[in-house]
């Protein structure tokens, strides 16, 4: 049976307006290449704070506002910046949006307090967010019947950039300090500027309105449409769990019988990048009408990953390669259960109202990258409070609640 999504966007077809070119595969390269780019800058303050709280005087329980701060910024650049997507010409929009995002990356460079590189870092977040723009362009030019293989496809470009974020960052940190990685970003982000402005095509939204009156429309989507409710809940639930594992597992990494230094936290983050490659399934899954059994099964995952993470951090002492191992196949599991979860989201709401694909994008991350934010400031706390048991059993409860969701007919 087709799933609800699948039904509406038949009835959709007939007076959608095609795009007026189709995608290409150097183009959904391109695409996909970009958002890995832009969306490092959210995640690499989790593999940073342990660098950066005792460089800027902050403690241990405060932590998690580091990594929280950017996607914070993420999120209120989806609520308020990306529905201007259904207003202004998406090319001109996204290239001021990147390149406040590179002043923003160098700024962060030079902060001298905790305080300053906070309200810089939600700055970058939301002009990050210009991610959320390139989504539905490349959804747009999909041909028919094939939006989620291009959004798989382009997902995983940013599934790749936000699990190499943390290596990178790590590796960066390790030879030139923490401050290097976002003066290196604001480089990246003015060249990707100048590749785009080159190479993107422009495209005019068909709404004649006021943004005033986009984002008053924001709440109706909402309150309107039960599949953006239950995609952005269980998106934000299995967020918070990534968010919650990633910006704890290196300072639980830190300790015995782990003991790893910076370089070594990086090299088991790029264990995690493995769970990228089955993001395009998740998307053909879609497009077969396999959504929910796909959904539940990511939920299971993601809770097995927990468990067998909580399982890894209960070894506190002799050979570290066990305990090593089982954390690694922790965060591999993680990563496949929070990127199926968002790409079979991401396919649903772009199905439902070609129109209002900015509004939809931006409500959708908007509120999973608010889940996201919940997990970083819990980290912290939870590691101050009770250590690594602690988050992890936090992070299967979110893990379960997402369950409880699919059971009362969440997602479709």
């Amino acid at each position: 049976m087709l799933d609800t999504t699948d039904r509406r966007a038949a009835e959709t077809a007939k007076t959608e307006t095609l795009p007026a070119a189709t995608i290409t595969g150097p183009q959904a390269l391109l695409f996909a290449a970009s958002v890995g780019v832009i969306v490092t800058n959210l995640f690499a303050p989790q593999t940073l704070v342990g660098l950066i709280g005792p460089s800027l005087g902050a403690g241990a329980a405060s932590v998690g506002l580091v990594a929280m701060a950017t996607l914070l910024g993420y999120a209120a650049g989806l609520f308020f910046l990306v529905p201007m997507a259904d207003l202004a010409e998406n090319r001109a929009l996204i290239l001021r949006m990147l390149l406040t995002a590179a002043l923003a990356a160098a700024v962060a460079a030079f902060a001298p307090t905790i305080a300053a590189l906070l309200i810089v870092l939600f700055i970058l977040g939301a002009a990050c967010s210009a991610i959320q723009i390139l989504v539905p362009i490349a959804a747009s030019m999909a041909p028919p019947g094939e939006a989620g293989r291009v959004i798989g496809d382009v997902m995983s470009g940013l599934m790749v950039g936000i699990l190499l974020a943390r290596p990178l960052a790590s590796f960066i940190a390790d030879a030139w300090g923490w401050r290097a990685f976002y003066g290196l970003s604001a480089a990246a982000l003015v060249l990707l500027v100048c590749v785009l402005a080159a190479t993107m095509p422009r495209r005019r939204p068909p709404v004649q309105s006021s943004y005033g009156a986009l984002i008053a429309s924001l709440f109706d989507l909402l309150r309107r449409e039960p599949v953006l409710r239950g995609r952005a809940l269980t998106a934000a639930l299995v967020m918070a769990a990534f968010s919650l594992f990633w910006t704890a597992v290196a300072l639980r990494l830190a300790q015995p019988p782990f003991g790893l230094g910076q370089r070594g936290i990086a090299l088991f983050a790029l264990v995690g990048a493995g769970g990228a490659v089955v993001t395009p399934l998740f998307g053909r899954a879609g497009d077969h009408g396999w959504t929910r059994p796909a959904t539940i099964f990511c939920h299971l995952v993601l809770m097995a990953a927990l468990a067998l993470a909580a399982w890894a951090g209960s070894f506190q002492s002799g050979a570290s390669w066990q305990p090593l191992v089982l954390m690694g196949a922790g965060a591999v599991l993680l990563d496949i259960g929070v990127t199926g979860d968002q790409t079979l989201g991401r396919r649903a709401i772009n199905l439902l109202r070609p129109e209002a694909r900015g509004r939809l994008n931006g409500l959708f991350v908007g509120i999973f990258f608010i889940g996201g934010a919940i997990g970083s400031l819990l980290a912290g706390i939870a590691w101050a409070w009770g250590g690594w048991p602690d988050v992890c059993a936090i992070g299967a409860g979110f893990g379960l609640a997402a369950l409880l969701v699919d059971w009362i007919g969440g997602p479709e």
